[in-house]
């Protein structure tokens, strides 16, 4: 299966970053239930939905999105996003000031998260690298983990059940490991991911900030089945929640690898 090509406004590294992401999975087994049969049960109810039996367990998936994204106002984006859950990301996006377009990507591998935003290509509208940057990368990387499922089996993975429509997972990326909460309904859909992420949404500094997604409709791809519509923020559940959005999107094609 031949590599999804890197936009071209990328970085070396970055660029580097997209094609080992995405390397496709080498003897993949083919998904027997059983093999959730170790999961809290809201988890192995999860998985059973989102697995279909007999589907090679493909680790890395290249996401198609569209939506819009708060920039002090919303504004519509189209996305690209290669994903390989605990090991890295890379989300390449265009967006809009006006008429003008802004291109730049998020990353994070390697223990080095990295932000880099242009107008038209060289006017720089947010960059930014560092500590702060590389540990909230590191925490949104630990909770997209959700849309590659076949991450759920992985041994690296510690479970813990919180009642009949909450689970935990431990995730590591880096140095920590992340406790990312997940609730599902009782069908197997995902409704909800929860955790507590470094960030700095406006206040000036960087520190722990609840921060969430909610889960809509769904998409099936390549035997597995996961959110289509989603939103993100900080202090999901909260009166906060109005303030906190930021990110509106809708998953277009899920190519698993």
């Amino acid at each position: 299966m031949s590599v999804i090509v890197a936009p071209p406004y990328m970085t070396e590294t970055a660029r580097h970053d997209w094609d080992l992401l995405q390397t496709q999975t080498e003897d993949a087994q083919e998904f027997d239930p059983a093999q959730a049969g170790h999961l809290p049960e809201p988890a192995r109810r999860w998985v059973l939905h989102a697995i279909a039996p007999g589907t090679p367990l493909l680790r890395a998936v290249v996401l198609d999105t569209h939506g819009s994204i708060r920039l002090r106002t919303w504004r519509d984006f189209r996305a690209q996003q290669v994903l390989l859950p605990m090991e890295g990301f890379v989300w390449s996006a265009t967006a809009y000031l006006g008429l003008l377009p802004v291109h730049g990507f998020d990353r994070y591998r390697a223990g080095q998260g990295e932000m880099r935003w242009r107008l038209l290509d060289v006017l720089p509208v947010m960059s930014g690298a560092g500590p702060d940057i590389t540990r909230s990368a590191a925490g949104r990387l630990a909770c997209e983990f959700v849309m590659a499922p076949a991450a759920a089996l992985d041994p690296r993975l510690r479970w813990k059940s919180i009642d009949d429509r909450q689970a935990i997972a431990s995730v590591p990326v880096g140095t920590e490991d992340h406790d990312v909460t997940l609730t599902i309904a009782p069908s197997g859909a995902l409704e909800r991911v929860t955790m507590s992420r470094w960030g700095d949404p406006g206040e000036g500094r960087y520190r722990d900030h609840v921060f969430g997604v909610e889960c809509g409709r769904e998409i099936e791809c390549d035997g597995f089945t996961i959110p289509a519509y989603l939103a993100g923020g900080w202090w999901p559940g909260t009166d906060r929640w109005a303030e906190g959005e930021f990110i509106r999107f809708t998953v277009d094609d899920a190519l698993f690898r």
